[in-house]
């Protein structure tokens, strides 16, 4: 079989389209490949979709800790704290046991176990209260002279977040935010290695990986590809944020802009 064929049968696999069968014996380089780049499909959605809803309810959980309601500044710091303060694959454990729970008596949760949307609201709520940790710091960091030429020009309410703090918040925030996005995108190779099960071996890009070393017992061919997927993905995750960062801070001197920083998480 050509290199163009097994890419034509297996790269869409993951996602229902092409062989359903697994290739069983004699892998090659081209079959590894394409399966774990199919893989990342997987990874790719969870991290984009969670990313993308995450942003908004991190947003209030920012605004509602800063908040001198207790009734807004309590549920939004205990939020942050739990989502925190867990490991995020006990999270995906809890959640799948207790959507299964909730399907037995209503059916209607039955999407709800399935990883394409049960995983996904995990991750979404987990990179809101991270998220919203960190837009919380960026709050409290506005300077006051922003917030007083604000209400010198007779700004106030929503005209004042809109305008000057939304928009400040998300400058010096972003740096960190970049952290954080990148991270989200590696955790979701937990996905498919917690509770919620892969349905037809539809796995996503650690799925294969695994697959391929426990059939070759060979790791070091696997892996490094699986890495190498995910570098490319950081490396576009880097330009593209890097890009918006540009845009945020295009109003200040250049020896003034936030410059990005990347450090290495080592537990989540």
């Amino acid at each position: 079989m050509s290199c163009l064929q097994t890419i034509q049968d297996y790269g869409l696999r993951s996602i229902g389209i092409g062989e359903r069968l697994l290739p069983r014996n004699d892998f090659t380089l081209c079959e590894q490949f394409t399966l774990i780049g199919s893989g990342m499909i997987w990874n790719v959605y969870f991290g984009a979709m969670a990313l993308a809803t995450g942003f908004f309810l991190a947003t209030a959980l920012a605004v509602g800790k800063a908040s001198t309601n207790k009734w807004l500044r309590k549920p939004s710091e205990w939020f942050i704290f739990i989502f925190r303060g867990s490991p995020l694959f006990i999270q995906f454990f809890f959640a799948y046991f207790f959507f299964l729970s909730l399907k037995k008596s209503y059916p209607m949760f039955d999407a709800f176990t399935a990883a394409w949307l049960g995983a996904l609201i995990v991750l979404f709520l987990n990179t809101a209260a991270y998220s919203g940790e960190i837009f919380y710091g960026a709050l409290r960091s506005i300077p006051k002279g922003d917030i007083e030429a604000a209400d010198a020009y007779g700004m106030s309410g929503w005209a004042r977040f809109r305008r000057i703090i939304w928009p400040t918040m998300l400058r010096l925030a972003w740096p960190a935010y970049t952290n954080e996005a990148i991270f989200l995108f590696q955790s979701t190779t937990l996905v498919f290695f917690s509770a919620f099960p892969a349905w037809q071996q539809r796995g996503d890009a650690l799925y294969y990986a695994s697959y391929f070393a426990d059939k070759t017992f060979n790791p070091f061919v696997p892996y490094p590809i699986l890495a190498f997927y995910f570098i490319l993905l950081t490396l576009m995750i880097v330009w593209g944020f890097g890009v918006m960062n540009k845009r945020l801070n295009r109003h200040l001197p250049t020896a003034q802009r936030a410059k990005m920083r990347f450090r290495l998480n080592l537990a989540r």
